[in-house]
């Protein structure tokens, strides 16, 4: 990654520049086209493609008198809101990066966000103003998000300025060290990932995204963008509203019905509340390995619908292996995954040798939807990739059929209603008060959120007590990273292997 221009990095994206269109060019194509066509629904208003291009138009133009330009990064701290998708097409015009908050975030950690990307601009809903304003901001400007996005005005006349290869998202994951990684995702992987998109799952121009999932996520901006560069509708949720889900599930088509798992329950309870019509769904949900099999049947019989059995990454969009789906009523005793279209797969040993049928690799992918790198992290993207291949760190065995068992993370992952969560970002909290000696936190199924975490503690004190370990993670952590438990124990009970590691399977048993 190119951190002045926010450009791709050929050597580590392992792609070549090909000479295509940018985002902004082909959503404009479509407001040309289609100017009467519903581009954004929000539960107020309608807003059609022509009316969405001026709107970006005059956004270009704030953007521009605040010299924001190519490669300058725009950090986005906002609720799910029609001015967050306008701010992200005006800065593909422009070559800008929208670096996409977590507003779950304990301040601290947006803080290092923060810190990680430098941006020009700080966008705050008002939403979040006040904890914007306990935020460092260092030679950044914090604006409105919505004095950035006016419906009247002089828009901009410039022509664009953007590349295929300009960056266009930060999402920020987390790392096994705890520190945010600031993944780039470009122009030109945002074009490929709507490309699989539309070919794998088979999304029409017709078929609505409903944005519930927050734009911070992939699932948000990233499918909002897919829908307006192919003239799809997209239907703008604040977070998980199943009354507005449920509507737009019996008054459009819908493409893809992205769920997490901690999702599928509520919405199936409105829907049998309301005993809602269903116009017509494509294709419902995500990760079914962590979705208990009787959701799965429910969802997939009330909407009709197969359920999408993913693996995929922020880094990697979609695939490598989203291309499996679940027919209603299909068996689920085998959740092996099927590849996407768009990329390459390898599964290596720790030589980066292929290792052969039914024996265990980690995953290396190859395609034009893989991310760009992380933000100036150069060190990082050495160790993910590896001559232009990306290392998941993710275990398969490749079965008869070119079918794809998960098997484990080689780095140790919680994956909670759709959040990653890795342990040593709790531990460091933890191992930070005097009171604790030592801490491990463990994953442990559970059939809301898939997994949730589970802390083990060493405690020097008798009187440190679980609710002191909560409230200690509350006040430095967001609140989806709180352990849902807290198990006490002696030093020597804690298990480790020969070398003094902690083994955390057989904490996991106990879990």
């Amino acid at each position: 990654m190119n951190a002045g221009t926010g450009r791709v990095d050929e050597q580590v994206a392992g792609g070549h520049a090909v000479d295509q269109p940018t985002v902004y060019e082909l959503f404009r194509r479509q407001a040309t086209a289609t100017p009467d066509a519903l581009a954004l629904r929000t539960a107020s208003r309608d807003l059609h493609y022509g009316a969405l291009l001026d709107r970006v138009e005059l956004a270009v133009r704030q953007l521009r008198e605040r010299s924001v330009g190519r490669g300058d990064r725009i950090a986005v701290l906002a609720e799910n809101r029609p001015e967050y998708t306008i701010l992200q097409l005006a800065a593909a015009k422009l070559g800008a990066v929208v670096a996409c908050m977590n507003w779950r975030l304990a301040a601290a950690e947006l803080q290092a966000c923060l810190d990680a990307v430098e941006p020009r601009l700080l966008a705050v809903s008002a939403r979040y103003a006040a904890a914007a304003a306990s935020l460092s901001l260092d030679g950044c400007a914090r604006v409105d998000v919505e004095s950035l996005c006016p419906e009247h005005g002089s828009p901009d006349l410039e022509p664009a300025t953007a590349a295929p290869d300009d960056g266009l998202l930060i999402i920020f994951t987390s790392g096994t060290t705890g520190t945010p990684r600031a993944a780039v995702i470009s122009q030109r992987a945002e074009i490929a990932r709507m490309g699989v998109l539309r070919r794998d799952l088979h999304i029409e121009p017709d078929d609505a995204f409903v944005a519930w999932s927050p734009m911070f996520h992939m699932g948000g901006s990233e499918h909002t963008l897919a829908s307006l560069m192919f003239g799809a509708p997209v239907v703008v949720c604040d977070g998980l509203e199943v009354e507005r889900i449920a509507e737009a599930i019996g008054s459009l088509r819908i493409g893809w019905l992205l769920l997490v798992p901690a999702t599928l329950e509520p919405l199936l309870d409105e829907l049998r509340r309301r005993r809602a019509s269903v116009v017509g769904v494509k294709v419902v949900g995500c990760m079914a390995d962590l979705v208990p099999a009787a959701s799965i049947e429910a969802i997939t019989t009330e909407l009709r619908a197969p359920f999408l059995n993913s693996f995929g990454s922020t880094e990697t969009g979609l695939p490598p292996l989203s291309g499996h789906l679940l027919a209603v009523g299909e068996s689920l005793a085998d959740l092996a995954k099927q590849p996407n279209s768009g990329c390459e797969l390898r599964l290596v040993d720790g030589s980066g040798r292929d290792v052969a049928d039914g024996e265990v690799g980690e995953a290396w992918v190859r395609g034009p939807t893989l991310f760009s790198g992380y933000w100036t992290r150069r060190a990082l993207d050495r160790a993910s990739f590896r001559d232009g291949w990306y290392a998941m760190g993710d275990l398969f065995r490749r079965t008869p059929g070119n079918r794809y068992q998960f098997v484990g993370r080689s780095k140790y992952l919680i994956k909670s209603g759709g959040e990653n969560i890795y342990p040593a970002e709790i531990e460091r909290v933890l191992l930070d008060d005097e009171r604790i000696e030592d801490a491990v936190v463990v994953r442990r199924a559970d059939p809301v959120w898939g997994e949730v975490p589970v802390a083990f503690v060493v405690r020097r004190t008798q009187e440190l007590q679980e609710e002191h370990v909560m409230d200690l993670c509350l006040r430095r952590l967001a609140r989806y990273k709180r352990p849902k438990e807290v198990r006490f124990l002696a030093a020597a009970d804690l298990p480790r292997n020969a070398t003094g590691k902690i083994v955390r399977e057989l904490l996991e048993k106990i879990a």
